[in-house]
């Protein structure tokens, strides 16, 4: 079972970068993915998810300016994240929630630096 992240980097503030996730090794259902992020000396916080159906949720720091897509055959995760501002950087973990029998399990990516600079 694998979540491999990619896609971090060093950008000046109102430029984009794009992160890219691909799960693989899955046994059962992959029914939602999307990212988390955890800035120095903060919780980790849900900034995008995606179902297999298509429905997304975006927290309000980054509604407007961040967009993510899925690819179901593939079990892939993007995140275009545009306008960006120092606030959002963050070490950004993709995640995976898998159906097993019973009960929903969330698998965790390696995270992937983004550095905004002002």
């Amino acid at each position: 079972v694998q979540l491999q992240a990619f896609g971090g980097g060093l950008v000046q503030a109102g430029g984009s970068l794009r992160l890219s996730c691909a799960a693989s090794g899955f046994m059962f259902s992959v029914v939602n993915m999307g990212w988390y992020r955890q800035a120095p000396g903060k919780e980790r916080e849900l900034v995008a998810e995606i179902t297999s159906g298509g429905s997304v949720y975006y927290s309000e720091a980054v509604k407007g300016r961040f967009a993510t897509s899925r690819d179901n055959g593939e079990d892939t995760v993007t995140l275009q994240m545009n306008s960006l501002e120092p606030d959002d950087t963050a070490v950004y973990y993709c995640h995976a929630r898998v159906r097993h029998p019973g009960r929903i399990i969330t698998y965790w990516g390696n995270g992937t630096q983004v550095t905004v600079s002002s």
